[in-house]
């Protein structure tokens, strides 16, 4: 229970749920809101005595009053921030969660469904899946989005079809005052179809504080396959707090690669992949670059239900300055799951003396015929191997970032898309310059 704190958006949130328009949803997603708001309201926003937020202490976040629902002009907004080089992408922009199409650009891609969430309600697939999953999760963070959602998209793949180019999803924080975003996603990938979607988070410059809580449902359905990429580039003025929940069916494959650099100031991600059906595959990687205050935490759970499957789970974080990261990686190999093989890797590297990692690399295994492993290092920026590179002539930012690459190479060479990869190279040594 965490009501005890008296916060200001608790408050708000609680006084204004019946004034929430709601006029144009179905009578299942009215319940789903009504419901979810109960679970809200009883339990509160999560607090350091949850041990899944042990680390990570929201109070200087939730307390304080922000605009629920701000307009915003959405004339004359530069999005370079997100460009990729060499990326040929179909781009979705969301401002503040609102899809905007006059920014988007999807070119008539045949068998692709893409449509702010609010108007999917009468989508089969939607009826099918919204709120099925993450909502199990009893997560008090997801209840407030079902609850409040009021932005978001629907994005569905068909049956067969494969997507010409990649999908970049640019999320965008903008607004000149203290704002507080729920954004709703649903994805369906249909049996048999591919895509790689790519989701950017920038902040635009003049941003006020703002506070975004995210809630995307994925679903990969038989012999899918999604590729999926987490880029947060935001600004310290933005706070994320983000829920993934990934279902697979039989013979599909999901990869995510979930990277996080200096600029941000706070970001907590939950991502949940449950395997429900035998032959299916996941991987989940992980770079965290941090620096200045930044508070990065990663908590990710792999739930093996059947059996033949595989998951493999490998994370490094590399903390600058003050900055902290947080990983908990939870596998999950229940009892009828046999012939699983799981694999988790967990490798921090420490840059300067105030900097913090809180690591809990978690494997809980109820069949007897699995193959699984799990494991973590910890250590500080090697000295002697950089007093090695600059013996041979090797300036010491070149040498930096060459032993960082060097740390970070066996996570980033996995990328599927090799754009993404030379960006987030990049990315990774323009984090190290030193000031």
């Amino acid at each position: 229970m965490s009501t005890l704190v008296a916060n200001s958006l608790f408050q708000q949130l609680t006084s204004t749920f019946q004034e929430l328009e709601t006029s144009n949803d179905t009578s299942a997603v009215k319940a789903l809101r009504e419901e979810a708001f109960t679970l809200f309201h009883d339990l509160g926003f999560p607090t350091v005595k949850n041990e899944d937020w042990k680390y990570t202490n929201i109070h200087g976040l939730v307390n304080r009053n922000y605009l629920l629902n701000e307009d915003v002009d959405v004339s004359d907004l530069d999005l370079s921030a997100a460009d990729i080089p060499g990326l040929d992408a179909h781009r979705i922009v969301l401002i503040n969660g609102q899809y905007v199409l006059a920014f988007s650009s999807l070119e008539d891609e045949i068998g692709l469904i893409v449509k702010p969430i609010e108007e999917a309600q009468h989508e089969p697939k939607f009826q099918q899946h919204f709120a099925k999953h993450a909502d199990k999760t009893e997560s008090t963070t997801v209840a407030l989005n079902t609850a409040f959602h009021t932005s978001g998209i629907f994005l569905q793949v068909n049956r067969n079809k494969v997507v010409s180019r990649p999908i970049q999803i640019v999320h965008v924080a903008t607004g000149n005052q203290d704002f507080f975003a729920q954004t709703r996603n649903l994805y369906i990938l249909e049996q048999n179809a591919e895509a790689e979607i790519i989701e950017s988070f920038i902040t635009l410059d003049g941003a006020a504080f703002n506070l975004n809580n995210k809630v995307t449902e994925i679903v990969v359905e038989e012999n899918a396959k999604l590729q999926h990429y987490y880029l947060q580039l935001a600004s310290n003025n933005s706070h994320y707090i983000n829920h993934t929940e990934v279902y697979q069916t039989k013979h599909s494959l999901y990869n995510n690669y979930n990277c996080n650099f200096p600029g941000v100031a706070f970001v907590r991600n939950d991502l949940n992949v449950r395997l429900d059906a035998e032959e299916v595959e996941s991987h989940l990687y992980g770079i965290n670059l941090l620096a200045d205050k930044q508070f990065v935490d990663n908590h990710t759970v792999v739930d093996h239900m059947k059996p033949h499957c595989e998951s493999y789970e490998w994370y490094k974080n590399i903390p600058q300055d003050e900055s902290t990261a947080v990983f908990n990686g939870k596998i999950f190999v229940r009892e009828d799951a046999q012939k699983t093989n799981a694999f988790q890797q967990n490798n921090n590297m420490l840059i300067g003396d105030k900097s913090t990692i809180y690591t809990k690399p978690q494997l809980e295994i109820f069949a007897d015929d699995v193959k699984c492993s799990h494991g973590c290092t910890m250590g500080q920026f090697d000295n002697d191997a950089l007093f090695y590179l600059r013996a041979r002539g090797i300036g010491e930012e070149s040498a930096r970032i060459l032993l960082v690459h060097a740390f970070a190479f066996d996570v980033t060479s996995r990328f599927s898309d090799e754009n993404v990869r030379n960006y987030v190279e990049e990315l990774v040594a323009k984090g190290l310059e030193r000031k």
